[in-house]
Parts: structure tokens; C-alpha cells; sequence
């Protein structure tokens, strides 16, 4: 099915702790051979899927049945998670960790720590992978971890998911609702934003809500990215970012990835996949018209999210791709949004 295109260099997934909740290391076979999920390597190969952020996720115990049948409602306000002490984040997270490098050793994917690690892994055929975590509840309040996580690869990290930490505030899963939903981000909040722009580690606006992206606008010296959100003036949904915050992340000269989930999609925040791919270039089109062709890229949430029916796997990324030309994008816009933006942005964060 791989249309022989640009490949897809992908904002967000969740395979690890898709795998950490299906038994760990055990599931890395079916990653290699073909698992029951939305990434593993024939899927990658037929659709011309070259990487991306693999997101270090710490469960919460809420039900997903009820939170998926609540989000099909015509207006939802799910209470958010407790948040998560550190002494039970660090070894889900580390366990994480672990299945990723196991994935490195045994030739699943290649863990990439500057952009010509992921420019050669791609050239070479690899996966390219992002060491990311989603929500710091696994960083202590002194940061060590933070330089433990560096050292071993971490190069993008969002400081929420959602749920409150130490750190800040992220916005309930609410529809229709804005992002400016609480406090933003704690006095540790702003020292962990230093010390990533110190390390040149990535700070993922996603899940922040509007408070705490200020507050990152205000202190951080890096472009400003959101790494799998949407359009809030097309689905007003809290998770989604507004006009105000899209032209803050182009001022930056940031970048915004585009999240397949449906209830970030649709107008009417369900959690449908009976989305057709014009509502995905109906995203695009409003993102490019405030960030410009150089500040948008792809986000998946794979393995995460409900995505519509088209994209269901990586597989059938190439039908995106037809979807851009045949709604007029250019061949190097398209390369943009696969890919070259991510490495453009990444280029003007990262430290050596």
C-alpha cells in the first residue's frame, strides 16, 4: 500500500504503554510480526510510516469504556484523574523506558537523540523514535530524574496529561468547553521549563491547558509546540487550541501536529470514526492558514485514540497523503507535513 511518498515522521503515539499494559516485553514480538494495534514494523513498511514520538504514559484507573461512552454524548465533562505520587509513576515509567531500549537492541526502531539520528535512521529503512514522556509524574521535584531520562534518551516531554501534577494543570476531557479551565503551571512548573531549555528538551504544549501554556509563552526560549492538537474555532473541545494560542505558536516559529482522535476532529466532539479525511484537510487548512506551510505537522495519537475509519493504522497513512494532493497541496507542502517540519522544529530545539 506504501504510495512511495514522503514518509511520515508522526507528533504522538502510545504503543509503549500499550505494550507495558499488554504484558511488557513479551508484546515486543508482535511489534516485529504484526500485532493488534495501530503501529508495529509490516504495518510501518506498507504505509510509509518513518517514526516518531513514543510517548512514556503513566495509566490512570479510569474506566476507558466509561470515558469512550461518555465522550459520545453531545456534551461530556469527565472528571479528571487523581494525580499521580512519583514513588508510583517512576517504575511504570522506567518499565516503559525499558521496553523501549529492548525495542532499540532487538532492531525493532532506532532511539534518536538529534535530527541526524532520525534523518539516518529513516535513510537507512529504521524507525526513528523519540524518547517523549506524557505527564512528569515520574520526575521528582529536584529534576534528577529529568537529567536520568536525558541521559537515556528523553528529548521531548509534556509536563501534564490531563491530570493534575507537580508541575501544573491540564485540561478535563469537556465538550463544548475552552482550554482555559484552572491555574497553570506551579513555581516547579517554571523551573522544569528552564531546565528542558537548558537541556534542549522539547516542552509539549498538549494537555497544558490555557493558563499553563501562557505561562510556558512567557518563560521558555524554545519554539512552542503542540504535539497531537486541534483546532478549537472548528470543535470546541479543552483540549483544542484557539486562534490566539495558534498565532502565539507561529510568533515563536513553533509547530502544532495535527491529532487523528475524532472527538478532536468533529464538530461535534464525539467520539465517532465515521470521520472522512475532508474534515482532517478542513484542520489542516485553518492550521496552515495561521502557522503558515513550515509550522504544522502530523500528531497520530495512535494506539491512543479513536481515529477515523481511513486511518486506522499506520497502513493507511498513504491515503492522507492522496487526500492532500487531491485537495491541492503541493509536493513540498506535503513533505513539510509528513516530516520536514518536525525536523525543522526539533533542529532549532535540541542541543547537540
Amino acid at each position: 500500500m506504501n504510495d512511495g511518498g514522503p514518509l511520515v515522521f508522526d507528533g504522538h503515539n502510545d504503543v509503549l504503554s500499550k505494550l507495558f499494559r499488554a504484558g511488557g516485553m513479551a508484546q515486543i514480538d508482535g511489534f516485529l510480526t504484526g500485532r493488534d494495534g495501530a503501529i508495529d514494523l509490516p504495518k510501518a513498511r506498507a504505509g510509509g510510516f518513518g517514526g516518531g514520538f513514543f510517548a512514556v504514559y503513566v495509566p490512570s484507573p479510569m474506566d476507558r469504556a466509561f470515558r469512550m461512552s461518555e465522550m459520545d454524548k453531545p456534551s461530556y465533562d469527565l472528571p479528571l484523574p487523581e494525580s499521580v505520587e512519583w514513588e508510583d509513576a517512576l517504575p511504570v515509567a522506567v518499565a516503559q523506558v525499558a521496553i523501549l531500549l529492548e525495542m532499540e537492541r532487538r532492531g525493532a526502531l532506532v532511539v534518536c537523540r538529534t535530527v541526524a539520528d532520525i534523518r539516518a535512521a529513516m535513510d537507512a529503512g529504521k524507525m526513528a523514535a523519540i524518547f517523549h514522556i506524557e505527564g512528569a509524574e515520574a520526575i521528582d521535584a529536584d529534576l534528577h530524574m529529568l537529567d536520568v531520562f536525558h541521559a537515556a534518551g528523553l528529548r521531548s516531554i509534556g509536563p501534564v496529561w490531563s491530570r493534575p501534577t507537580i508541575f501544573g494543570h491540564g485540561v478535563p476531557f469537556r465538550f463544548p468547553s475552552g482550554p482555559d479551565t484552572g491555574d497553570g503551571l506551579t513555581d516547579l512548573g517554571l523551573r522544569l521549563v528552564r531546565r528542558c531549555n537548558e537541556l534542549g528538551i522539547m516542552l509539549d504544549l498538549s494537555h497544558l491547558n490555557e493558563a499553563g501554556f501562557w505561562d510556558v509563552a512567557r518563560q521558555s526560549s524554545a519554539p512552542l509546540v503542540a504535539s497531537h492538537s486541534n483546532v478549537h474555532a472548528i470543535c470546541p473541545h479543552s483540549r483544542n487550541l484557539t486562534d490566539r494560542q495558534l498565532a502565539a505558536i507561529a510568533e515563536s516559529r513553533g509547530l502544532v501536529g495535527l491529532n487523528f482522535a475524532v472527538a478532536f476532529l468533529r464538530e461535534d466532539g464525539r467520539m465517532a470514526a465515521d470521520v472522512p479525511l475532508s474534515q482532517v484537510m478542513r484542520h489542516l487548512d485553518h492550521l496552515i492558514g495561521i502557522l503558515g506551510e513550515d509550522g504544522v505537522a502530523l500528531g497520530s495519537d495512535y494506539d491512543g485514540a479513536v481515529v477515523p475509519e481511513d486511518l486506522t493504522t499506520v497502513a493507511g497513512l498513504p491515503k492522507l497523503k492522496q487526500a492532500m494532493k487531491e485537495h491541492g497541496y503541493g509536493d513540498d507542502l506535503i513533505r513539510k507535513l509528513c516530516h520536514e517540519n518536525w525536523l525543522r522544529v526539533l533542529e532549532a530545539t535540541w542541543r547537540a
